[in-house]
């Protein structure tokens, strides 16, 4: 994986009325301030401001996958069942894979705050070698959604699926994507940290010896 490529980011507000100035965006610069604090690796953002027309939202997708070549998009809005929440359908029609745990995921954290997240429809799919992700329309469900849940204590009570990311980007070819662990801790198998070498660390190549059934 490269070690020193920048990671690109797609960053989508799908908005009626954010789109045509009736309101200011909120999505785009809670995403970038929540990036900004988690990221602790070189990162740039591709920024887009669409309506929630499901033509134009496919299309901003594939742009920035394919020719924008973004490691990850993240949308934020038309997720819920109003009619003209068609977010998740454009994300599925573009798609190689489905990625269904993210989805789950981001539900069950919702539900530690309200009921209504079962309402919600985001998904999150691979296209090409890009991870896609629905994230909520507001800052404060986009924040609780990345970074989990904290107790009165300021434990992490529930990993936000932002833990998850990173190596999934690792599994895609993608930049080694590094986080600040004050907000979020990535998670990868010990052999995918930066230093191991061909999959086995020093220490359990040194462990390990013929005959033992555990594998380094």
């Amino acid at each position: 994986m490269p070690q020193n490529e920048e990671l690109v980011i797609g960053l989508v507000s799908i908005s009626d009325r954010a789109s045509t100035g009736i309101y200011e965006d909120k999505g785009i610069p809670a995403l970038q301030d929540w990036l900004g604090s988690a990221l602790s690796t070189p990162w740039r953002a591709e920024t887009r401001l669409i309506a929630d027309d499901r033509e134009a939202i496919e299309n901003t997708l594939i742009e920035l996958v394919d020719r924008s070549k973004c490691h990850l998009v993240l949308t934020t809005g038309g997720t819920g069942p109003a009619l003209r929440d068609v977010t998740p359908e454009a994300t599925l029609a573009v798609a190689d894979k489905e990625m269904p745990g993210f989805g789950e995921e981001m539900r069950r954290i919702s539900l530690n705050f309200v009921p209504t997240a079962t309402l919600s429809r985001q998904v999150a799919v691979i296209r090409k070698q890009a991870l896609v992700i629905n994230l909520p329309g507001q800052p404060k469900s986009i924040k609780e959604t990345l970074e989990g849940v904290r107790d009165a204590d300021d434990k992490v009570a529930h990993v936000g699926i932002f833990a998850a990311v990173p190596y999934c980007i690792d599994l895609m070819g993608g930049p080694y994507a590094e986080t600040n662990e004050a907000v979020i801790k990535a998670w990868r198998p010990k052999a995918a940290l930066h230093g191991r070498a061909e999959g086995v660390d020093e220490h359990a190549r040194r462990r390990w010896r013929p005959g033992h059934r555990r594998c380094p």
